[in-house]
């Protein structure tokens, strides 16, 4: 778990998600942990992209269009935030689980 810079936020999603082997992702979560967004891979170029804080959604989109539903989902969820935590998982059932809140 890291906190990354928002303003360098989607050069290391990319980052991090081309090293990430299917059924895993990246979660990023609020500093207090009460609002994030997940970005699972699937087995073809898609990503599954879910967002639970302000809004519940659930989107499948192409690779190429992660920059664009990414940027609109980080202003909705962390709109007064610097630092966002970025935490890879390796299987969606990891996101079911339990956290510590801050």
């Amino acid at each position: 778990m890291a906190l990354v810079n928002i303003a360098t936020l989607l050069s290391d999603v990319k980052r991090t998600l081309k090293k990430t082997d299917y059924p895993g992702g990246i979660e990023l979560l609020s500093y207090k942990r009460n609002r994030g967004i997940a970005i699972l891979t699937q087995e073809d170029t898609t990503l599954v992209l879910r967002e639970s804080g302000y809004e519940e959604i659930e989107m499948i989109i192409p690779s190429a269009k992660l920059a664009k539903e990414l940027k609109i989902m980080v202003k909705r969820e962390f709109p007064r935030s610097r630092k966002v935590r970025l935490v890879k998982i390796s299987h969606p059932d990891e996101l079911e689980r339990k956290r510590q809140k801050i």
